[in-house]
């Protein structure tokens, strides 16, 4: 059970790995929402030739064939050799990610300064979201019909935004406080502006907010009751560590397994089995909505690719997602030498040693969990070890410490094989997260294995 750096298996010449990272950079930089995750996605699949599923009268082998929901998904498939009854090779990962939302009604002034109120989505330690840049990224869809993108912060000529802390000096009482609490969620407000409008009288502040915001997007304040507007971490992700074999971005949790399993779909041909790569919204709140996995958009999907191959029915549908073999490309948390604690040290997840695979997830008594079946984890071995992929196991964190949830069970709901298999993460859930660049490219490898061996 010893296990390997997966660096030394590419020396001296890293250059595969280096420059797959420059794309995934590339990739986690343009995609800090999950709209613009699945934007970023299509220009891609389209660049390899897949067409979006409504163009299809008919399938055959070789198809290549991308289907969208509401913007916030994307199902990608290349049409096998077997009828879709027989099952697909599937590659799930999740693009949203821990952030703060504008809030419906959020604009207000405070002795001359203007803020916007938000309300922050998924698992964050609140304190680390204060005293950093800040960008605004979303939609406004106004009562015409039309549709206003905003992007604000991320351009070197705009300007950022932020959530201001107390300084040192008058803390006393603040730093008494559990880390919980030292900052509470009602208190994630955004600085916007702290300069007047000319004339104005009453809320000149956010009077002159408004008046930018009109100028540059045509949107009134009435409009941020159907804008969905999302606060992340401004800025494009960076090479971490002095020999820059990390990458530091904020969206790595589940960001780098969407890109993996995105690439690998991109680059396989026509297998055996369909292969297929489903990008899906809602993780970090339970999977829940029209978006997340819990929607039936998947199996919907499916139903369209067997009506297109001819004689439907209902029995098909369910025999091609029971027949069907899937990683939950989902991260883990990673080994981190300065809170060694919290984790049992042989069944860990650490840097540098490849793909990580995960039996099972949930917490205390494996609450959640998907649990594979040892049938299914002996044949992810054979296939990995088929082609030198270094790969090793853990759970997350010691028991009744941690413990979290992927989509693995939702779609083992279906009666599929699912396992969780992932890359370790440092700093989850944080606005600055950290991966290492080898273990980015041993998952896409794993995963471009999958599709083609399982």
């Amino acid at each position: 059970m010893y296990k390997k750096n997966a660096w030394k298996k590419y020396l001296p010449d890293l250059s595969q790995v280096m420059d797959f990272a420059e794309g995934y950079k590339t990739y986690l930089t343009a995609s800090k929402t999950e709209r613009l995750a699945v934007e970023e996605s299509v220009k891609l699949a389209e660049a390899n030739g897949f067409k979006p599923l409504e163009s299809f009268k008919e399938l055959k082998k070789g198809d290549k064939v991308y289907a969208l929901n509401k913007n916030k998904n994307i199902a990608l498939f290349i049409i096998g050799e077997k009828p879709l009854e027989e099952g697909l090779r599937i590659l799930g990962a999740h693009i949203d990610s821990p952030r703060m939302d504008v809030k419906q009604n959020p604009l207000y002034e405070k002795m001359d300064m203007c803020y916007l109120d938000t309300h922050y989505y998924g698992g964050i330690k609140k304190y680390q979201w204060v005293t950093i840049p800040l960008a605004l990224h979303g939609v406004v869809c106004k009562k015409d019909g039309t549709t206003v993108k905003i992007a604000i912060g991320e351009d070197l000529n705009d300007p950022v935004v932020g959530i201001t802390d107390l300084l040192i000096h008058l803390s006393g009482n603040q730093m008494q406080k559990p880390a919980s609490t030292v900052i509470e969620g009602e208190d994630l407000d955004v600085t916007l502006g702290s300069l007047p409008l000319e004339g104005s009288e009453k809320e000149a502040v956010k009077s002159n907010v408004l008046k930018l915001l009109k100028e540059k997007y045509d949107i009134e304040e009435e409009d941020f009751v159907s804008a969905e507007i999302e606060v992340v971490p401004a800025g494009p992700t960076r090479d971490y560590g002095l020999d820059r074999s990390m990458i530091a971005g904020y969206g790595h949790d589940d960001r780098v397994c969407a890109y993996t399993s995105l690439k690998a779909i991109l680059d396989v041909e026509a297998s055996t089995y369909t292969s297929c790569c489903i990008l899906v919204d809602k993780e970090e709140i339970g999977s829940v909505g029209a978006t997340g996995a819990q929607s039936v958009f998947f199996e919907n999907t499916i139903a369209d690719l067997i009506a297109l191959e001819g004689n439907y029915s209902d029995l098909k549908v369910r025999r091609a997602l029971k027949n069907s073999k899937m990683l939950s490309s989902d991260v883990s948390a990673g080994f981190d030498p300065l809170f060694p604690s919290v984790n049992e040290p042989k069944n860990s997840a650490y840097m540098g040693q490849g793909i990580c695979i995960n039996k099972y997830t949930g917490s205390r008594g494996k609450s959640g969990s998907n649990d594979a079946n040892p049938e299914f984890m002996a044949e992810i071995r054979r296939v990995f070890e088929e082609d030198n992929i270094y790969y090793q196991t853990a759970e997350l964190g010691r028991v009744d410490q941690g413990g979290g949830g992927t989509i693995a069970y939702i779609l083992g709901n279906y009666d599929m094989n699912v396992i969780d298999a992932g890359i370790p993460v440092l700093s989850m859930h944080a606005p600055m997260e950290i991966v290492s660049k080898v273990d980015v490219y041993e998952a896409y490898l794993a995963y471009k294995s999958f599709l083609l061996k399982a």
